[in-house]
């Protein structure tokens, strides 16, 4: 990708505030039953005075959606395919709720980019989330953006599309908005002049101290249990792998209009400081906080505004110490395949974080071992052809592609 633009600003926040002083905002939840969701619904129910629930949408998981139907009464709820979207019809006729239930893809990207909603909560995990993060930038709301695979797989047409609809895109990863919050303001946007490093920090997760040998035979619920953070299946095994990291580094070059040089990952075991932006002068700022997501995803919401976000204040006192390590990329070489992925540019990153799906859910299924998950994500990326990620077409192919090599490496027992 390209290294920092001219002017050294991004688009990120270049759209004007909002009125505080208006009605009711509108929020649509796109994976509402997931982990970002039910904290957004969290946030939300502690400001009835601020946020209205217009729409929720799920995958598969009907009576969560349903109980949050019936204590968030949206107009609209759109889960995956038609026999859910019977189910949770009956459940909200039974108990007189009076919620339009739709399906498909086509549904979410209408519920993304209706004229009746002012902030999209675009957390549905992996690229399922790409089109409805799309359609919401392309409709000018403001974009609270969980769904980091949107911009691996096609930042440039995502900021692109933000900036031509005046689209407010606030990270709600809490490593982008602690950088967000480490940046200078002004109207055209958050500026990197000046700055000598972004540093992303990263719990190390789960297997921080495994040797290889350890890794070899990690089962599935071992790299499930996250040390920090409470987080969904998909993640939880990125965040075991350091791929997360490697996500994230992609992810903030095209928030920020950084090249990947200006980031350095720094593995942080404590979690406390979410990521820092060292400065030309010597000065270094970071966000501090106790580790809970509703903490970026308040101050999202609420930007330039602060919120309660149920969050207990950080007690320094209670802290035995913060502690930073280098990562280990020969133990875990994702995050090394990320940047590279980010400096070959194109298609790589899509090809890259599709191929991580499929092995992450090969992986949980009991498919491949811990140390193949890299395999197959390197062994797809030497057999794709990388191209210019110029328009969507393009990307959706080398998604598919990538997809289809992958899950052929792991049936031939390549990886």
């Amino acid at each position: 990708m390209s290294d920092c633009d001219d002017d050294h600003s991004s688009n990120i926040s270049a759209a004007e505030p909002h009125d505080a002083c208006q009605q009711l905002r509108a929020i649509t939840v796109l994976g509402a039953t997931g982990s970002i969701g039910k904290s957004t619904l969290d946030v939300v129910a502690r400001h009835p005075q601020k946020y209205r629930v217009y729409a929720l949408s799920a995958h598969s998981r009907v009576d969560e959606l349903f109980a949050l139907c019936e204590r968030f009464n949206p107009e609209v709820a759109v889960v995956a395919d038609e026999d859910g979207a019977h189910k949770l019809l009956k459940l909200c006729t039974k108990k007189g709720l009076s919620v339009e239930v739709r399906h498909g893809p086509d549904a979410l990207n209408e519920i993304a980019s209706a004229a009746a909603v002012d902030t999209v909560v675009a957390a549905i995990v992996g690229a399922a989330g790409l089109m409805s993060t799309l359609a919401a930038a392309k409709a000018g709301k403001r974009l609270l953006l969980a769904n980091k695979e949107s911009l691996v797989m096609s930042g440039q047409l995502l900021m692109s599309a933000a900036k031509d609809a005046g689209a407010l895109i606030l990270p709600v990863d809490s490593e982008h908005n602690a950088i967000f919050q480490s940046l200078p303001e002004t109207p055209d946007g958050v500026n990197t002049r000046g700055i000598v490093k972004i540093l992303l920090t990263a719990s190390g997760g789960p297997l921080r101290n495994c040797t290889v040998e350890q890794l070899s035979v990690v089962t599935a619920q071992q790299a499930l249990k996250h040390p920090n953070w409470s987080m969904g299946p998909k993640i939880s095994i990125d965040s075991a792998t350091l791929m997360n990291k490697g996500l994230e580094v992609i992810e903030a070059c095209q928030l920020f209009s950084v090249s990947a040089d200006t980031i350095e990952v720094v593995v942080h075991p404590e979690s406390i400081i979410h990521s820092m932006v060292s400065y030309e002068d010597g000065s270094v700022l970071a966000q501090m906080g106790r580790p809970d997501m509703r903490t970026p995803i308040a101050h999202c919401l609420a930007w330039p505004e602060r919120i309660q976000s149920g969050v207990e204040p950080l007690n320094f006192f209670d802290l035995a110490g913060l502690h930073f390590e280098k990562p280990d990329t020969s133990r875990f070489p994702l995050l090394r395949l990320a940047f590279e992925a980010q400096r070959a540019g194109g298609t790589a990153p899509t090809i890259l974080n599709a191929a991580n799906e499929i092995a992450v859910e090969a992986f949980l299924s009991g498919s491949v071992a811990f140390l193949q998950l890299s395999q197959v994500v390197e062994e797809t990326l030497s057999r794709s052809k990388i191209s210019p990620a110029v328009d969507l077409t393009t990307i959706i192919d080398a998604d598919k592609n990538a997809r289809e090599t992958a899950t052929n490496l792991i049936n031939s027992g390549v990886a």
